[in-house]
C-alpha cells in the first residue's frame, strides 16, 4: 500500500474512533440511541460519521439559548404559599418537576378561554393585537401566505404603525417562504422588529450547532404582559395548502389572562435575546395597563428545548401520566415515545386508569405513522383505548388527567419535540377549564374510529416489520 493511502486510511480510522468515542461518551443520551449510533458508525464508517456530525449532536450555544441569558433575566416571582399548596395536592408532583425546567413556579388568579376553532382563534388573536397598548410579541413555527397568515400580518402592521412595539420570531425553516416574501419586508417597513429563529443559511454555523434540523416549534402571542395565546396552531388556514391532502388541520388554541402571561413573556424574551435580538428584559418589569379579571386557574409555563441537560419535556409528560388515578386522555398528531413515556402510559393502563389516546388516521409523515402504530399492540394489551381521527390531521396537543389537571401547548409526544425542538406548554389545575379541554377531546373522539386488537393482529408480517423497523430507527432522530 502506498504511503498516501496509509495516511488516508489512518486518518479515517482516527476520525472514526473519535466520532465513535463521542457517540459513546455523549452525556444525557438514552442507551438505545447511543447503541444505534455506534452500530451505524461501525457498519458504514464514512456515511455514519457524516450522519452523526449532522444529526447526532445538539450543540446549541448555551450562551445564546439558555443558561447565561436565563441567569441574567429577572424571573417572575412565585407565591411560596401557592407552591406549598400545589405540591401537597394529588397532582402536585408534575408542578414540582416543571419548576425545575425554567426556574419559575405556578401562578394563581388566571383565567382562560378555549377558541371554538382555528379560524375563530386567529380572529380573536387579531382583535387582541388591535387592542394592544404597549407591545405585541409573537412566536410562530409556520407562517403561510394565506387568509389567516395575512390577517395576522395586517394586524401587526396596524399595531406597529400606531406606535406599538411589535416583535416577531418566526422559525427560519417552517416560515421560510414567508420570511423571503414581500410580506416580511412589509412588516419591517411598518416598524415591526422581525427575526428568523435558528437560521440555516450558513453551513459552518449549522455544523457548530450540531444538527441541521433543530427548530423553534413554539407558538405563542403575548400582549402587554396581560394576556397570552398558547396552543398548537400555526399562522395558517385549516386547509394548510402546503399539505392540502391531509387537511383540514385541526388545532386547539387557548387565551390566557393573568400572571401566567408574564411567564409566557419570559420565554419570548429568552428566545429573542438568544437569537441575537436587543436586550428587552425590561419588558418583564412592565405592568399591564389593563389587568384582566382575576380567575381561578393555577397555571405554570414549561419551556423546553435542546439546551437542557435532561429530557425535560418527556419527563414532565411522564410525571403527569404517573399522577393519573382515574382517567388520562391524550391527543397528539405525532406519537413516537421514548422509553419512560411509553412505560408511563402502559403502567397507567395496567393499574386501572382509563387511558384514551387519539391520533390522526392519516398522518403527513408516513414514517411517524408507521412508528406510532408499532406501539398499538402493547398499549391495547395493557388496556388503553386508541382512536384515529378521520376528518383531517388532528394537530391538537392535549393531555387531561382526572378531569382536574391538563397540559396544552406546542409539544408532540415524539422524539423531535423531546430532543430537537424548542417548545412551550402550559400545565394547569382547574376543574372547569380542564372539563372544557376534555369536552373538546370528546368531540375529536366522536369523529374517530376505534382501533381494536383484532385489527392489529390481522396486520401482515410485512406491515409489522415496516412499523417495528421504523420504531427501531427512532433513537437516531
Amino acid at each position: 500500500m502506498r504511503p498516501a493511502h496509509l495516511i488516508v486510511t489512518a486518518l479515517v480510522v482516527i476520525a472514526e474512533l473519535a466520532v465513535l468515542l463521542r457517540a459513546i461518551l455523549r452525556p444525557h443520551r438514552e442507551p438505545a440511541s447511543r447503541l444505534a449510533w455506534v452500530i451505524i458508525i461501525l457498519v458504514a464508517p464514512i456515511i455514519g460519521m457524516i450522519a452523526y456530525l449532522l444529526l447526532g449532536e445538539t450543540r446549541v450555544r448555551r450562551r445564546r439559548f439558555g443558561e447565561l441569558i436565563d441567569k441574567a433575566l429577572p424571573r417572575p416571582s412565585s407565591d411560596a404559599t401557592l407552591v406549598q399548596r400545589i405540591d401537597r395536592s394529588d397532582h402536585g408532583a408534575p408542578f414540582a418537576l416543571a419548576r425545575t425546567v425554567n426556574g419559575i413556579g405556578p401562578t394563581a388568579g388566571n383565567s382562560a378561554m378555549l377558541a371554538a376553532d382555528s379560524d375563530s382563534a386567529i380572529d380573536s388573536m387579531v382583535a387582541d393585537v388591535d387592542s394592544a397598548q404597549q407591545h405585541v410579541h409573537l412566536t410562530t413555527y409556520i407562517w403561510l401566505e394565506d387568509g389567516n397568515g395575512l390577517k395576522m400580518k395586517e394586524a401587526l402592521i396596524r399595531a406597529a404603525k400606531r406606535g406599538i412595539k411589535v416583535r416577531v420570531l418566526a422559525d427560519a425553516l417552517g416560515s421560510r417562504r414567508f420570511i423571503h416574501s414581500n410580506h416580511w419586508r412589509d412588516l419591517i417597513a411598518s416598524g415591526a422588529e422581525m427575526r428568523a429563529a435558528l437560521p440555516f443559511g450558513d453551513p459552518f454555523r449549522i455544523l457548530l450547532r450540531g444538527r441541521i434540523d433543530l427548530r423553534n416549534h413554539r407558538k405563542s402571542l403575548v400582549i402587554d404582559n396581560r394576556l397570552a395565546w398558547v396552543g398548537s396552531q400555526n399562522l395558517a388556514d385549516p386547509e394548510f395548502r402546503i399539505k392540502a391532502r391531509f387537511a383540514p388541520w385541526v388545532d386547539i388554541m387557548t387565551r390566557w389572562e393573568g400572571p401566567v402571561a408574564l411567564h409566557c413573556q419570559f420565554l419570548f424574551v429568552s428566545d429573542w435575546m438568544g437569537e441575537g435580538g436587543n436586550d428587552i428584559s425590561r419588558c418583564l418589569g412592565e405592568l399591564p395597563t389593563q389587568p384582566g379579571p382575576a380567575g381561578t386557574i393555577v397555571a405554570q409555563v414549561i419551556g423546553t428545548g435542546p439546551i437542557f441537560a435532561y429530557d425535560a419535556m418527556p419527563t414532565c409528560f411522564s410525571e403527569l401520566i404517573h399522577s393519573a388515578r382515574e382517567e388520562l386522555a391524550v391527543t397528539t398528531p405525532y406519537f413516537v415515545p421514548d422509553g419512560q413515556l411509553l412505560y408511563a402510559l402502559l403502567a397507567a393502563a395496567r393499574r386501572g386508569v382509563r387511558v384514551i389516546l387519539v391520533f390522526p388516521k392519516r398522518n403527513d409523515s408516513r414514517f411517524v405513522a408507521g412508528a406510532s402504530r408499532s406501539y398499538y399492540a402493547d398499549l391495547l394489551k395493557a388496556g388503553a383505548q386508541i382512536f384515529e381521527f378521520r376528518p383531517g390531521l388532528l394537530h391538537a396537543k392535549t393531555m387531561v388527567v382526572d378531569r382536574q389537571v391538563a397540559l396544552i401547548g406546542s409539544a408532540n409526544l415524539d422524539l423531535r419535540s423531546f430532543e430537537l425542538n424548542f417548545e412551550n406548554n402550559i400545565l394547569f389545575a382547574d376543574a372547569a377549564f380542564a372539563a372544557a379541554i376534555r369536552a373538546r377531546q370528546d368531540e375529536f373522539i366522536a369523529q374517530s374510529d376505534s382501533v381494536t386488537a383484532d385489527q392489529i393482529n390481522r396486520c401482515g408480517v410485512g406491515t409489522r416489520l415496516w412499523r417495528n423497523a421504523l420504531a427501531m430507527l427512532s433513537p437516531l432522530l
